[in-house]
């Protein structure tokens, strides 16, 4: 792709993880250990279902094998670093959002090479990349997610009094380095833009909607409580564009590929923070 997306976006990518990991502390971990429940149905949630559905909806729509590719790509990305941000507007569990943002993120090393590539097989377009590699695939992921996270903590730990200072405008960078990123992305197919969108816009704005209702109600259904269920529906509709177009951009090469990152997340913004007022006027 464009100077943008192939030279800015892992270095976006790095710094937005790095400011995750300034956030987080060993008690985030430490809390999975203490109160598993919510936790697992957050993971299982994300993890397991939402490819399901979003394999489900590919199979439903008459969409291209890119397109198809891309959908599911966004569909394996761990929860963005916002979905903390908004957990905490919707007065649901934030402590909560942390852990499953981070572990999930941490996850995505294994989680993403292993549900891409089953998908494409299911879908019959394993010759579609040119140059997908596990192993590579895997350690690029290990690179720009779990190192800066990994980096952000320590920096937490060792210097904690200038990383809770820097957090805050840390995050802020983050959210223009992903504006950038997305922009950069549609900007280098601005000429059929509107097309792919036509083509992808309504897969994902239905993949984002039934996501969210399904992580709510299921939530629900297994027993969590309703700060829970705020956090998890918002987790499974948040999903971090910026690893999404990295992907899609190092093993396709980007063009067609990342439209449905990129129109997902536009979507997820608007439909987040109507979800965000909506559980906060109807369910106190």
């Amino acid at each position: 792709m464009g100077i943008v997306v192939d030279l800015f976006l892992p270095f976006a990518l790095a710094f937005i993880m790095f400011a995750l990991g300034l956030g987080l502390t060993g008690a985030d971990f430490i809390r999975v250990l203490k109160q598993p429940k919510d936790f697992f149905i957050g993971t299982f949630i994300q993890i397991v279902l939402l490819p399901i559905i979003a394999f489900s909806l590919i199979k439903l729509w008459p969409i291209s094998p890119e397109l198809a590719i891309g959908v599911m790509i966004i569909a394996t990305a761990p929860g963005g670093v916002t979905s903390n941000i908004l957990t905490s507007f919707a007065k649901g569990d934030v402590a909560l959002s942390i852990s499953l943002t981070a572990i999930i993120s941490l996850l995505s090393v294994i989680t993403i090479p292993f549900i891409l590539l089953e998908s494409l097989s299911l879908l019959g377009l394993e010759n579609v990349p040119k140059n997908i590699n596990v192993i590579e695939m895997a350690l690029s992921i290990f690179v720009l997610v779990t190192v800066p996270v990994t980096i952000g903590m320590l920096f937490r730990k060792v210097a904690s009094s200038i990383a809770l200072k820097f957090e805050n405008f840390a995050k802020k960078i983050s959210l223009v380095l992903f504006v950038i990123i997305l922009l950069g992305a549609i900007f280098e197919q601005r000429e059929r833009v509107v097309e792919y969108f036509i083509q992808a816009g309504l897969i994902t704005f239905v993949l984002n909607i039934v996501m969210m209702i399904v992580a709510f109600y299921l939530a629900q259904f297994l027993g969590t409580n309703l700060p829970q269920k705020k956090c998890i529906a918002i987790e499974c509709g948040i999903q971090n564009g910026t690893l999404a177009i990295f992907v899609a951009t190092s093993l396709f090469g980007g063009g067609i590929y990342v439209i449905p990152a990129a129109t997902y997340s536009l979507i997820m913004f608007v439909t987040s923070l109507i979800y965000v007022l909506l559980v906060k006027n109807f369910y106190k």
